[in-house]
């Protein structure tokens, strides 16, 4: 006796609820403005953007067709399918932050907390010491400024998936703890307390 399929309740919960109604990404529908000292080009799928700061390039699929016309950059899913609607605003969001990257720059800082804790920037590299019984060295990307003065860490760059995603691999070596807060934190931050234990 072969068993049927279990049903997605869920699925049937929403077409019953929606039926097959289109949605509309409110990222994706925005149309972009060009900055007037700004050029971009889309060329087999490469999209280019130069401006004062320097130039930025990223590799899309044709999953959302990108438009550029009139210095008014728009998208629009090539099909109805899940994958298109889910890129259609990612599409426009990585486009929108080229174009503000390559005109002013992206700015991350961490701060350093903790006694003995130092970094400290030495030619490409990035040195941490964090407690340990080794010191934490790490390669600074190509693009990337990063100064560090009194445990205050800035990190800058018109990319700004490199400088978040840098600025997390630092901080990820040594996470704040509740009870103190030793370790790094964004500058902006709060780091919820615990209180320690209480001798009687």
């Amino acid at each position: 006796m072969t068993s049927k399929p279990a049903k997605n309740r869920s699925v049937e919960k929403y077409y019953s609820k929606f039926g097959n109604r289109v949605f509309m990404s409110r990222i994706g529908k925005q149309q972009l403005q060009i900055p007037s000292n700004v050029e971009v080009t889309l060329v087999n799928h490469v999209f280019t953007a130069k401006g004062p700061l320097g130039t930025l390039q990223k590799t899309f699929t044709d999953h959302v067709a990108i438009t550029i016309a009139d210095g008014i950059i728009s998208f629009e899913p090539t099909a109805q399918d899940t994958l298109s609607k889910a890129l259609w605003g990612t599409y426009a969001s990585h486009v929108k932050n080229m174009l503000a990257g390559v005109t002013t720059p992206y700015v991350k800082k961490l701060i350093l907390e903790g006694v003995g804790f130092k970094s400290e920037v030495k030619g490409t590299d990035l040195h941490l010491a964090l407690g340990f019984s080794h010191p934490v060295v790490i390669a600074i990307p190509a693009g990337l400024t990063v100064t560090a003065e009194k445990n205050n860490i800035t990190v800058t760059g018109i990319d700004k998936e490199l400088v978040g995603q840098f600025t997390a691999s630092v901080r990820a070596n040594k996470k704040p703890e509740p009870y103190k807060g030793k370790g790094f934190r964004y500058h902006d931050e709060v780091i919820r307390r615990k209180a320690g234990k209480k001798t009687a």
